[in-house]
């Protein structure tokens, strides 16, 4: 019995070793991309969505963007056309449903999203995990048939204010695309 419990210890512990080793195998792929333009067409940066247990991942990156915080938004369609302002992206996400700002009492947009911090150097990054939109074909579905966009204001979201949290002008834009 004293060489059996060492063993079965040793045992255990491997087996642990390979269920943990198997939980952590392979992260999700992203699924959707966007290259986020500025008006002149410039690229600002990268957005990616990525599924997970929880709701969706939604990370987005720049760089030589102006300092300071800047709203960010998922818009009902998938189209930046510069010579609108990106006003062909439509409205926020679930825009009708609530509204607009994560902190509003009758909020949120599905769509609404936190700020974008971008330092001194021009770069920035946000991850934003959320339930409130999918991948489907549904009203809030960012692959449905006419797609959604990324959108990047000027300003901060104080994420109370109606319509769209005090955000300034549409900065970029980034037509959500399925990752190849």
């Amino acid at each position: 019995m004293k060489h059996t419990l060492p063993a079965l210890a040793s045992t255990l512990s491997l087996i642990a070793g390979f269920a943990l080793a198997d939980s952590h195998a392979s992260a999700p792929e992203p699924v959707a991309t966007a290259d986020i333009k500025t008006l002149d067409g410039t690229v600002l940066g990268t957005a990616t969505v990525t599924p997970g247990t929880n709701g969706i991942l939604i990370h987005l990156k720049v760089e030589g963007a102006a300092p300071g915080p800047k709203g960010v938004h998922l818009h009902q369609i998938g189209d930046c056309d510069p010579a609108t302002e990106f006003k062909s992206a439509g409205p926020h996400i679930g825009d009708a449903d609530n509204a607009h700002g994560l902190l509003h009492p009758d909020g949120p947009h599905a769509g609404d999203l936190p700020n974008l911090y971008v330092g001194a150097d021009g770069t920035g990054e946000m991850q934003a995990i959320t339930s409130a939109v999918s991948l489907e074909e549904t009203p809030g579905g960012l692959l449905d048939s006419d797609g959604a966009s990324v959108m990047i204001h000027a300003e901060g979201d104080d994420h109370f204010t109606q319509p769209g949290g005090n955000t300034g002008a549409r900065l970029a834009c980034g037509v959500l695309e399925p990752a190849s």
